[in-house]
């Protein structure tokens, strides 16, 4: 039995924060029941066609959901999912736009006075209060406010991260915080009320660079893919035209660097590089040592010389070579999911127990809605005169 066989989770949600948590929610075992306009549904549902015609942000999020189609603006779909939360949900969940969830009479203090052990978890950008309270917030938007720009990219210019990493704080959060109120639930049996905002989340992980920076220090350099208080830290060219990355991490490893891999045991003694603080400031020069000693080698000779050394190292892997990755095909990473384009690839999350994860297919846009509102009592009639009222 997985960990939240039989628990139900109700889900108002679009794009990528909320998606995500409620997903890892589903590959636990929990039943996730995810709200969609009728007609368009989660808006994340046409932001590509990459992946046989549906979009790659929708099949990575929303595997093992059941789609039920509801208009929450008209009364007779409200009331409907006000029913379907009292009499079934354990959890709701919501990234709507501030305020939307308490106007239709979702807001924890609502729900709670005639559900008391109920879980709602609220995702916004900014938080419920503040001044940024009602300002919209896209992932590369947070993404500058959290600072997370200011450090990342070149000296000449900054760049926001690829993946949508203030969305999967915010989503790893809200996860994680509802896990901890299903704990607590069970030792008191009350309810919760979950605050998640995505500023809040990232900000959190930016903490390293804010401590760096702390009473007006300067903050860490854009230092592209190296490190930017740690040096030789990031990408290496080769003979042969790649790419190597390879990281020390403290003295030790600087002296067996220059012996094994360099083939320079002197240049452990040079003044310039006798610490990591002054290699950093002076990584023009080092870095210029490196490349002309890797000019000489393909990257497959450097990566067996850092193995030997035992220095850490990686492959500048494109997507095409993680699909292919040896490690993830060895630990048996991949495992396959239904959709509505037929059956595709789906990592396994990460971790692993005994049951395994739910790996259930991707819905099709309300391919629920009629077996949900049956379990509710409504007649096939009752659902055909809600469909033709458009209200489902």
């Amino acid at each position: 039995m997985q960990p939240l066989q039989g628990l139900t989770v109700v889900t108002l949600e679009h794009a990528i924060a909320a998606p995500f948590a409620t997903r890892q929610l589903a590959d636990l075992g929990a039943r996730v029941i995810k709200i969609e306009r009728p007609g368009s549904g989660d808006f994340a549902r046409g932001y590509d066609e990459r992946v046989r015609g549906l979009a790659s942000h929708f099949v990575w999020t929303n595997r093992s959901k059941e789609s039920l189609t509801l208009d929450v603006k008209h009364p007779d779909a409200a009331a409907l999912l006000r029913r379907l939360i009292v009499e079934q949900a354990d959890v709701v969940v919501q990234n709507l736009a501030p305020g939307a969830a308490a106007r239709l009479g979702l807001s924890y203090e609502a729900l709670a006075a005639v559900k008391p052990g109920i879980i709602v978890c609220d995702i916004s950008g900014y938080g419920a209060d503040g001044p940024y309270r009602d300002k919209k917030a896209y992932d590369l938007l947070i993404q500058s406010e959290a600072g997370f720009v200011s450090v990342t990219g070149t000296p000449d210019e900054p760049s926001k991260a690829g993946p949508s990493i203030a969305d999967i704080a915010a989503g790893m959060y809200a996860y994680t915080n509802i896990l901890a109120a299903l704990l607590q639930r069970q030792r008191d049996g009350r309810g919760r009320h979950i605050e998640i905002s995505m500023l809040e989340a990232l900000a959190e992980w930016m903490s390293y660079p804010l401590y760096y920076a702390f009473d007006g220090a300067p903050p860490p350099p854009r230092s592209g893919a190296s490190h930017a208080t740690i040096y030789p830290y990031g990408p290496f060219p080769t003979g042969d035209g790649k790419t190597v990355m390879l990281g020390l991490q403290n003295e030790r490893e600087w002296l067996v660097f220059c012996e094994k891999v360099l083939l320079q045991p002197a240049l452990a003694n040079d003044e310039r590089f006798a610490s990591n603080s002054k290699r950093s400031a002076a990584r023009e020069a080092l870095r210029a040592l490196i490349v002309e000693v890797f000019a000489s080698m393909s990257a497959s000779e450097v990566v067996a010389r850092l193995d030997a050394a035992q220095i850490a190292n990686a492959q500048v892997n494109t997507m095409h070579e993680l699909w292919q990755h040896p490690q993830l095909a060895a630990r048996g990473r991949w495992r396959e999911v239904g959709s509505p384009a037929g059956t595709l690839p789906a990592m396994l999350p990460p971790g692993n127990w005994t049951e395994g994860p739910r790996m259930d297919p991707v819905p099709a846009l309300g391919e629920h809605t009629d077996a949900i509102l049956g379990e509710l009592g409504l007649a096939p009639g009752d659902i055909a005169a809600l469909r033709s009222a458009q209200a489902v």
